[in-house]
Parts: C-alpha cells; sequence; structure tokens
C-alpha cells in the first residue's frame, strides 16, 4: 500500500478499503463527479463488480438483488436521481432488505445550476420518506468514519441506510 501524505489523503480511499474490509461485493452507481474518486477506486478493483446504470432506480434493485442472493452491495449516485427511486426504494424498507447508499449532493452549496436545486432540496425528506435512515457529512473528514457506522447499520441491524456528501465538500475541492 503507498504511504500518503496529507496533501493526497481523499476520503474515497478510506471508504474503498472499507468497502473490501466489510466484503462489498458490487457496487452500482450512476456516473457522478461528487464521487469519481470512489467510483474509479471501486471500478479498479477485481474484488468489487461495479455496475454503471443508466438510470438510479435499477440501483436499488442490483443492490436488493445483491443482498438476496448472498452478497453486499454499495449503491453510489447523485441527489438528482433520488426522485426516479422512490418506488424502488419503498420495496426494500417494505421487505427490510438491509441497503446501503451515498448520494453526493446537488442544489446545496454555491449551486450554479438553478435545475439541481428542487431535488437538492427535497433528496433528504424524499430518503426519509421512503424509509432510509440518512446520516449527511459536512466535511470530508466525517465521511470515512459515518460511511463505518451506516454500513454497520444497514447490513448487521438490517435498515436501508444513506450517507448524503454534502456540496460543501465538493465546493471546497474535495470533488473527484
Amino acid at each position: 500500500m503507498r504511504v500518503m501524505n496529507d496533501s493526497d489523503w481523499h476520503w474515497a480511499d478510506e471508504v474503498h478499503q472499507h468497502f473490501r474490509d466489510i466484503n462489498i461485493a458490487q457496487v452500482a452507481y450512476v456516473p457522478d463527479g461528487g464521487l469519481a474518486n470512489l467510483i474509479n477506486l471501486c471500478n479498479g478493483d477485481e474484488t468489487i463488480r461495479s455496475v454503471a446504470l443508466t438510470t438510479e432506480e435499477e440501483g436499488v434493485a442490483q443492490i436488493a438483488g445483491a443482498w438476496l442472493g448472498g452478497q453486499r452491495g454499495a449503491f453510489l449516485t447523485q441527489s438528482g436521481g433520488v426522485g426516479n427511486c422512490v418506488n424502488m426504494l419503498s420495496m426494500v424498507a417494505e421487505c427490510r432488505i438491509p441497503f446501503f447508499a451515498m448520494v453526493s449532493m446537488r442544489g446545496q452549496w454555491a449551486e450554479t445550476i438553478p435545475w439541481q436545486i428542487p431535488m437538492g432540496q427535497a433528496t433528504v425528506p424524499a430518503l426519509r420518506a421512503s424509509g432510509v435512515i440518512v446520516h449527511t457529512a459536512w466535511s470530508p473528514q466525517e465521511v470515512p468514519e459515518m460511511v463505518a457506522a451506516c454500513t454497520q447499520l444497514a447490513f448487521e441491524g438490517g435498515r436501508a441506510v444513506a450517507v448524503v456528501v454534502s456540496q460543501r465538500i465538493s465546493a471546497t475541492g474535495e470533488r473527484g
């Protein structure tokens, strides 16, 4: 393993290692700049099957199917796609399928694209209304520990859980 100094550190490195440590076997994602470093690490990892999706709700089905097939998975998406997942998330909640997602936010801190704002404001309420437990990381340093706690809640507690990565993280240069 390469030794990193502080200027090389990125939260995605620790999250990817955590995914390996807890045997995440599948990662479903829609390409996203906010999670690009993590997506790239998963794509380059021969122990993780990475699946690029054409629409976000496919990710919910992919990760639920992984669990039903005996594997752990993670769903990576941008906030704008959460609205596409509401119906599928209700199935995860009703069937008590352990589910873990990471959501990179838009429509928050320093947003410059007006049409990102409505879903950005609705993302957390939509997740919660769908039965998903939501925790928000406001700084890059919070992400790895939050992911560890939330994957434990998902896989050992049998819950649907999402870590929301604030747009402020990307606005301060942490977006990949």
